[in-house]
């Protein structure tokens, strides 16, 4: 019998760089999308064995571009060379036949299977007929190759942000990427799982990867690149520059332009008392607490900000809020009405409004329009004709107002939401949530993955909606985003909450040491 080989697939995997032909060229890429021109002579060039960052603000084109390299989207005109060959690439299996393997913002992995279920569905995807445990061996043997660890039999709904990704680059790299594409890939992780991800990024580079970065966080470009591509507006305005001795504050402005505003800033006027939580518990799905006697209080016209590392029962406590499930015990109560029976379109009615931390998966249908989407929340009341006659020249007008009034770039009304860039998407989702009857705004980091811009303006339409009297329960990890924006700041740890302080309070080492439970 012949024996099977360790690894199911023929990779094209790393090479040398010296001598070879470019790992990745693109050259006067076009790329509309309804009407809306997201590249326009874009170019790009990436060497083998280098980290090469791709920078630029939400909607510049830099995940269209990549799109683009691996497939996802056809060009409308350039050309695309893969390692020095003019690769047709028909979609993305002929991208990944290439060596290219693209780690996008939200992962492509199943949540109930396990992390060696999702490599073996990969894998016999790509044509490669592995077994459970022979997936299983694969993966273990490559996280011990890069010096961290993993475990196979783990489902990815109970995995950690940062494990799965990890658990996605393992699946790109079996499937044999030479090339190796991060989409933004520290927006969701903690500052330490960042730098451990980004020695990793440097470690394949020395292996003879070829590692594409796309991100605008600056600090990690300096730190972690060899080459620097920004772009704008759809174009390639600084090209494939060295990253040594480059003046960031350049990068900045090439990036941008002329510089946001200044970021806002919130004054409380506490008014009613509005938010009462008391005794809140739930328990994750392996039994273990989620959240244990939880309380909180929150007045009109104020910020409540909760810290914490991720993990730390944030998410069940947006589930619990948004009516997504209920606690084991406990109260919520919205001003006088009890939550804890009350459906998701009830709360609705009461005021609240959700933010959810991935937009796309809990609060944004990424294959509806921009209009569709955009009067989602106004079709059971009414405002848009019945739910079996729309009125869709009325919501395309809503879409246009509003795609106008938040300086939505990247579509207009007939444009599938799955087209638009981190920050625009999160920009409409608060346009049509933070409305004049919104009563208490509930925001699970809600500038993750943006850029500046993007940031300052999703901050604003937080203390726009606070300045009219509205109640903010702002759930973050970036501990900047809760000094700025926040009244009070409490921190959350394996589902306790802290006292709250006032943010004039707080210092960096009194939350540190709260976040690590030891205050």
């Amino acid at each position: 019998m012949t024996p099977k080989p360790k690894t199911p697939i023929a990779r094209p995997g790393a090479h040398p760089a010296s001598g070879r032909a470019p790992a990745l060229l693109l050259r006067g890429i076009d790329k509309s999308f309804d009407g809306h021109r997201a590249l326009q002579g874009a170019s790009f060039r990436l060497g083998w064995g280098e980290v090469h960052a791709l920078v630029g603000e939400n909607g510049a084109g830099k995940s269209t571009i990549m799109n683009v390299a691996t497939a996802v989207y056809a060009a409308d005109a350039g050309e695309v060379i893969v390692d020095g060959r003019d690769v047709p690439l028909r979609g993305p299996a002929d991208a990944m036949a290439a060596g290219l393997g693209m780690v996008h913002q939200h992962f492509r992995l199943v949540g109930s299977f396990t992390v060696a279920e999702n490599v073996a569905l990969a894998l016999r995807g790509a044509g490669n007929n592995v077994t459970l445990p022979e997936a299983a061996r694969l993966l273990s043997d490559r996280a011990d190759e890069l010096g961290f660890r993993l475990d196979a039999g783990a489902r990815i709904d109970e995995l950690s942000i940062a494990e799965r990704q990890r658990a996605e680059i393992l699946k790109v790299l079996l499937l044999g990427a030479g090339i190796l594409i991060l989409d933004e890939p520290t927006a969701v992780l903690t500052a330490e799982e960042a730098r451990a991800l980004l020695t990793l990024v440097r470690a394949l580079a020395r292996e003879g990867h070829a590692v594409v970065l796309i991100t605008h966080k600056l600090r990690e470009v300096a730190a972690y690149s060899d080459r620097i591509t920004v772009m704008r507006q759809g174009r390639t305005v600084l090209d494939a520059a060295p990253s040594e001795g480059l003046d960031m504050g350049e990068v900045a402005r090439l990036a941008v332009g002329e510089m946001p505003p200044t970021p806002p800033r919130v004054t409380a006027r506490p008014g009613a008392p509005l938010l009462r939580i008391a005794g809140l518990s739930a328990r994750r799905a392996d039994g273990s607490p989620a959240l244990d006697g939880l309380a909180l209080d929150l007045a009109e016209g104020e910020v409540l900000g909760i810290a914490g590392v991720g993990g730390n029962g944030q998410s069940e406590l947006v589930d619990l809020l948004s009516g997504l499930r209920r606690p084991d015990a406990g109260t919520i109560r919205l001003g006088p009405h009890d939550l804890v029976g009350a459906s998701p379109a009830r709360r609705r009615a009461e005021g609240l409004r959700v933010i959810p931390a991935d937009r796309f998966d809990s609060a944004m249908a990424p294959g509806l329009t921009l209009a569709e989407n955009l009067a989602l929340t106004g079709v059971s009341s009414g405002r848009f004709g019945s739910r079996w006659l729309l009125d869709r020249a009325r919501m395309r007008r809503e879409a246009e107002r509003l795609i106008a009034a938040n300086e939505g770039r990247g579509g207009g009304p007939g444009t599938k939401a799955a087209l638009l860039s981190g920050g625009n998407a999160q920009k409409l989702l608060l346009a049509r949530e933070v409305s004049s009857d919104a009563r208490l705004l509930v925001a699970h980091s809600p500038s993750r993955g943006l850029d500046l811009r993007a940031t300052q303006a999703v901050h604003q339409a937080i203390a726009d909606g606070v300045a009219r009297g509205m109640a903010c329960l702002l759930i973050s990890e970036d501990l900047e985003e809760i000094m700025s924006l926040s009244s009070r700041v409490c921190a959350i740890n394996n589902g306790r909450l802290s006292a709250p302080m006032p943010v004039a309070e707080v210092t960096p080492e009194r939350l540190g040491a709260l976040l690590v439970g030891h205050a």
